[in-house]
């Protein structure tokens, strides 16, 4: 399989809808229950491209979307800023292919690259390949928090996994650079 990673466009946005729309109907990577539509995937596409956060889109060949990946604040409060929480949705026809594999490894180098020192994964549902996939890109176990959420009647655990980026905590952030100007 031809594999592009690339910045997601507003192009993508039905596909995106689409590849979420499953993710919340029928799995447990999200802890939402009702998929959001079209406009509202566009606006929190907007709001995180106005604050610099990478989004990225996986295509084959033919430029279909196999699936996306973004960072965003782990939390709003300032002093989490040089954190970032990773976010993979894959389309189901493309899973199990290295297509998420592909776009972690992608999130990783940007958000590295624009200075941010961590990252975390949290890991709805616990899914056994999601964890896997962030093992096998250096990830370690954070914590498990069990019974978190309550879907398809079932309750869930959430995981917790973390990377250091770049110096991680090994050094003193640059307050003047990004992240430290979304304080």
């Amino acid at each position: 399989m031809s594999l592009l990673i690339r910045d997601l466009v507003a192009d993508n946005l039905p596909s995106v809808t689409e590849i979420y729309a499953d993710a919340v109907s029928r799995g447990t990577a999200s802890y939402e229950l009702v998929p959001p539509d079209l406009q509202e995937m566009t606006s929190r596409f907007a709001a995180l491209k106005e604050k610099g956060y990478p989004y990225l889109a996986a295509t084959d060949e033919a430029g279909a979307l196999l699936g996306y990946a973004y960072a965003s604040a782990f939390r709003t409060r300032p002093a989490y800023r040089w954190l970032v929480e990773d976010s993979i949705y894959i389309h189901p026809s493309a899973r199990g292919r290295g297509v998420g594999k592909a776009l972690l490894t992608e999130l990783l180098a940007r958000c590295q690259a624009l200075g941010f020192r961590q990252m975390v994964a949290v890991v709805g549902g616990a899914s056994e390949s999601s964890i896997a996939v962030h093992r096998s890109c250096g990830f370690e176990m954070a914590g498990r928090l069990a019974g978190t959420g309550f879907k398809h009647g079932l309750w869930l655990d959430t995981v917790f996994m973390q990377k250091a980026l770049g110096e991680g905590n090994s050094t003193m952030p640059d307050p003047d650079t990004y992240p430290g100007t979304l304080a």
